[in-house]
C-alpha cells in the first residue's frame, strides 16, 4: 500500500500528439518514457523518487497494453543489472533509485555495464537527494558518472525540459553506446507544469525478439582482453561521440545576451535558483529574460569544452554555480582554460559554500558577492532586497529559541516500533547498557531522544553485519536493529546469512511493519496485503530458518512491551550459541489509518455501529512525573497544568491526535509506573442496547459520586 495513489493521474499517461499534459515532475518523466518506446522499466524506491516507482506500478496497465516490462527491483543492484538487457540488444531500458546510496548499491553492475557498453538506450533515473533535508550521506552522483564514465544529465527543473532530457538521454545513450544518468532533483520530482504530448510509442525492438533471436558479442563481455580494450574505446570513440551529439543537438543551452563583460555557467536543475536571484538583483525578469549571459550545462558531464571556451572568451569572470563537494566542474573549467591560456578569472566556491543546499538566500548572497567583485554597476538598480524570512528576524520568534528546545524527528503518533525501543530502556534498566547497530529505516529514530539507543549505521540492511565485529566472548551481547525492508533488500544475505555462517552470538532484531514503510509503504516480499501482481505474504521467520537461523522468536504484536522486555532479556541471556533473532511485526501506523479511516468513515455514514478507541489520563490519579513519556516519546502525549495548588509539575495528557494504539498504557504497566492510563470507547451510531448500558452506568457512577461527596467532612467557613 504505497502512501499515494495516481490511479487518477495514470489516465494522462495515455494523452496523444498535440494534447497538453499538465501534472507533476515524476509522472513527466514516466509519459516520456511511453514517448521514448521504452522496452523495460525497473527501479527501487526512495526518496525523492519513490513516488516514481508508485507511478510506475500504478500505470501497470498502461505500458502493459503498449508491451513494457515493468517490475520493482529488490535493490539497486538488481535494477541496475536489469540494464544488461540492453548491452546485446537495441532495446530500452530506464531504471531509477535514490542516489547516492543506491548508486552505491548499484556499483559493481554500473562498473560492468558502463565498461561493455549498450546497443540499446540505457537510462538510469537518479533521484539526488543531497542538502538539509537529506536523510543521506552528502556526496554528489557527479563523481560517480566521472569514475565510470557516464554521462549525466541535470535538465531545468521544469516539464518540457526534464520530457526532453528522457528522450535526449535515450539518444544519447544509442548515439555513444553508454549508459547516461538523468539526475532530478526533489524539487523537479514535485514541480507542477504542462508540455505539449506525443503519441506513445510501442517498443521498435521488443524484448520477446530479443529472447527468440539471443545475439552473443564477447567483446562486449567484461573479461580479458576485451575489458582492457573497454577503456580505450570509452576515451577514443564513446566520449568523442558523446560530445558531438551532444553539441548538435543544443542539448546545452544560452540565455540572456551573447557578449557581457561577466557571464554564469550553471548546471541544469540549479537555473530556477540562479534566474530567482537575478530577479532580486534586478537582472532578469520573472519569463526568464536576464541581463547576464548565462551557459546552461543540461549535460553535466561531459564538459563540452568548445562551447565553454566560445562563451568564457573576452569575459572578464564567470561565476560557476555547482552545489556540493568537491567542485568538479569549477575544477575542470580552470584546467580548460588555462591550457587555453584563457585568463577569464573563475569565480564559484569562493562566493557559495562548498557544501551545503544552494537554496534561495544563499544562490542570492552568492551572486551578490560576485557582481559586487567583478560587475558593480549592475547592481545599481537592484530594488530594496525584502527579508526572505521575515517571521525568523521576528524578536519574539528570536527569543524563542532561548526556551525551546530544538524538536528532533521522532516516530509517528501510534508507531509499532515505539514500544520496541521503550522495551529495550527497560532491558538496559535491568541489564545495563549495550552496543546497539542501527540501520537505515524508521527505527533509525531510535537513536535521537527519548530512546537514544543506538551507536552506528552502516547501510540498508547493514545493521547486523555492522555487529559482526563484537563476536567476541564477553559479559555482554552486541544487539543490532533491522526492518523488513532492509531484510530483503540485503539483509538476508549480508547479515543473516553472515550471522548463522560466522556463528555470531549477538541478537538480532528484525522490524517487521508489514511494507516498506520508511520508502512510502510501498509492498515487499513479507507484505501481508494480498497483492494481485505480486508474491507477497513470505516470512521473515521461514527466511531465517531457511538459511540455519535456530534460535528465532516471533511476536506479532509489537505493542505488548511486556512479552517484547521479556523476549530482549532472555535473547541476552539465553546461554545458547549463534544468532538470536527476534521477529518483531506490527503493521506500520501511518498506512493503516490511510487504510482504516476511509473506511470507518464509510461505515459511520451508512450507519453502522462503529466503535473508536480513544486513551486518557486521569489527572486525579497521574503523580506528574512524566516517566511515561520519557518511555514512550509519543507526539500524542504530553502535559497540561492543573489548578491544583499542591502539584507543582503538570499532568501528563493525551491530545486529540492519539490513534489509539494503547502503547503508552502498555508501557506503564511493563515499567511498573502508574496505574492512570485508561481507555474509552468512543461509540458512533449506538444501538438501543448501548445506549441503556449506558444509562445504567451513568446512574451507578452518580450514584458513587453523591455517595462520596456525603461522606466528605466539611469545614465550618472561618473555623
Amino acid at each position: 500500500m504505497a502512501e499515494r495513489s495516481f490511479a487518477r493521474e495514470v489516465e494522462d499517461l495515455k494523452l496523444g500528439e498535440g494534447e497538453i499534459f499538465r501534472g507533476e515532475g515524476i509522472l513527466a518523466i514516466t509519459k516520456a518514457l511511453l514517448q521514448s518506446g521504452v522496452s523495460y522499466v525497473g527501479g527501487y524506491q526512495g526518496s525523492p523518487i519513490s513516488h516514481l516507482m508508485d507511478v510506475l506500478a500504478d500505470a501497470k496497465d498502461v505500458m502493459e497494453d503498449l508491451g513494457v516490462h515493468f517490475e520493482t527491483s529488490a535493490s539497486e543492484a538488481a535494477a541496475a543489472a536489469m540494464l544488461s538487457a540492453s548491452v546485446m540488444y537495441p532495446v530500452r531500458g530506464a531504471v531509477t533509485w535514490k542516489s547516492t546510496a543506491g548508486t552505491n548499491v548499484a556499483s559493481d553492475a554500473l562498473s560492468n555495464l558502463s565498461s561493455g557498453g549498450v546497443t540499446g538506450g540505457a537510462l538510469i533515473i537518479i533521484g539526488e537527494d543531497y542538502g538539509e533535508g537529506s536523510s543521506i550521506m552528502q556526496e554528489r552522483s557527479h563523481a560517480y558518472a566521472m569514475k565510470s564514465q557516464m554521462w549525466l544529465l541535470d535538465p531545468r527543473p521544469n516539464l518540457p525540459s526534464i520530457v526532453k532530457a528522457v528522450e535526449d538521454g535515450f539518444e544519447l545513450s544509442e548515439a555513444s553506446n553508454t549508459p547516461v544518468m538523468l539526475q532530478v532533483r526533489i524539487r523537479a520530482c514535485h514541480v507542477h507544469g504542462q508540455f505539449v504530448a506525443k503519441d506513445n510509442r510501442r517498443p521498435a525492438f521488443t524484448l520477446k525478439e530479443a529472447m527468440e533471436n539471443p545475439v552473443r558479442d564477447v567483446n562486449r563481455i567484461v573479461l580479458p582482453p576485451a575489458s582492457f580494450g573497454h577503456e580505450k574505446d570509452k576515451l577514443e570513440r564513446r566520449w568523442p561521440a558523446a560530445v558531438n551529439f551532444v553539441k548538435e543537438r543544443k542539448l546545452n543551452e544560452f540565455f540572456g545576451p551573447e557578449t557581457g563583460e561577466i557571464g554564469i555557467i550553471t548546471v541544469g536543475g540549479l537555473y530556477n535558483g540562479v534566474l530567482r536571484g537575478l530577479q532580486q538583483l534586478g537582472l532578469a525578469d520573472v519569463y526568464g529574460e536576464s541581463l547576464v549571459p548565462i551557459y546552461v550545462m543540461n549535460v553535466a558531464y561531459p564538459m563540452i569544452d568548445d562551447e565553454v571556451i566560445a562563451f568564457c572568451q573576452g569575459k572578464k569572470a564567470v561565476l560557476m554555480v555547482e552545489e556540493g563537494a568537491p567542485d568538479y566542474i569549477e575544477q575542470g573549467l580552470n584546467t580548460l582554460l588555462r591550457r587555453r591560456d584563457i585568463q577569464t578569472r573563475i569565480s564559484g566556491k569562493d562566493v557559495l559554500p562548498m557544501g551545503g543546499e544552494y537554496t534561495a538566500p544563499v544562490m542570492l548572497k552568492g551572486l551578490t558577492s560576485f557582481l559586487e567583485a567583478h560587475a558593480s554597476p549592475l547592481l545599481g538598480n537592484r530594488p530594496p532586497v525584502p527579508d526572505p524570512s521575515p517571521v525568523l528576524s521576528d524578536e519574539r520568534v528570536k527569543a524563542l529559541a532561548t526556551v525551546v528546545p530544538p524538536r528532533p524527528a521522532g516516530f509517528c503518533t501510534g508507531c509499532p516500533e515505539r514500544p520496541i525501543f521503550a522495551a529495550m530502556k527497560l532491558v538496559e534498566k535491568e541489564l545495563g547498557p549495550h552496543h546497539v547497530s542501527a540501520d537505515i529505516g524508521c527505527h533509525l529514530f531510535s537513536i535521537l531522544p527519548p530512546f537514544n539507543i543506538g551507536g552506528t549505521t552502516m547501510g540498508y540492511g547493514l545493521g547486523p553485519a555492522s555487529a559482526s565485529a563484537f563476536n567476541v566472548e564477553a559479559g555482554k551481547r552486541a544487539i543490532s536493529v533491522m526492518g523488513d525492508g532492509g531484510f530483503w533488500h540485503n539483509g538476508l544475505a549480508t547479515s543473516v546469512g553472515n550471522a548463522v555462517f560466522n556463528k555470531q552470538d549477538g541478537v538480532m532484531l528484525i522490524v517487521d511493519n508489514f511494507y516498506s514503510a520508511a520508502t512510502g509503504g510501498q509492498d515487499i516480499l513479507s507484505s501481508r496485503a494480498e497483492n494481485p501482481r505480486r508474491k507477497t505474504n513470505n516470512s521473515i521467520v521461514a527466511a531465517v530458518k531457511g538459511i540455519g537461523a535456530t534460535w528465532v522468536r516471533q511476536i506479532d504484536r509489537t505493542y505488548d512491551v511486556a512479552k517484547m522486555r521479556d523476549t530482549l532479556r532472555e535473547a541476552l541471556t539465553t546461554k545458547e550459541k549463534g544468532p538470536k533473532i527476534i521477529v518483531a511485526s506490527s503493521e506500520c501506523m501511518l498506512n493503516k489509518q490511510r487504510r482504516i479511516k476511509p473506511q470507518f468513515a464509510a461505515a459511520v455514514k451508512a450507519g453502522k455501529r462503529m466503535v473508536k478507541e480513544r486513551f486518557g489520563v486521569d489527572e486525579d490519579v497521574c503523580t506528574g512525573d512524566h516517566a511515561c513519556i520519557r518511555l514512550s516519546g509519543c507526539p500524542s502525549l504530553s502535559v497540561k497544568e492543573t489548578n491544583d495548588p499542591l502539584r507543582d509539575d503538570p499532568v501528563a495528557a493525551i491530545d486529540n491526535s492519539c490513534v489509539g494504539c494503547g502503547n503508552c498504557g502498555e508501557v506503564s504497566e511493563a515499567a511498573v509506573l502508574c496505574p492512570s492510563f485508561y481507555r474509552a470507547d468512543v461509540i458512533m451510531n449506538p444501538t438501543g442496547w448501548d445506549r441503556f448500558l449506558a444509562s445504567v452506568r451513568s446512574k451507578v457512577i452518580g450514584w458513587l459520586q453523591r455517595r462520596r461527596e456525603s461522606r466528605r467532612v466539611l469545614f465550618a467557613e472561618g473555623a
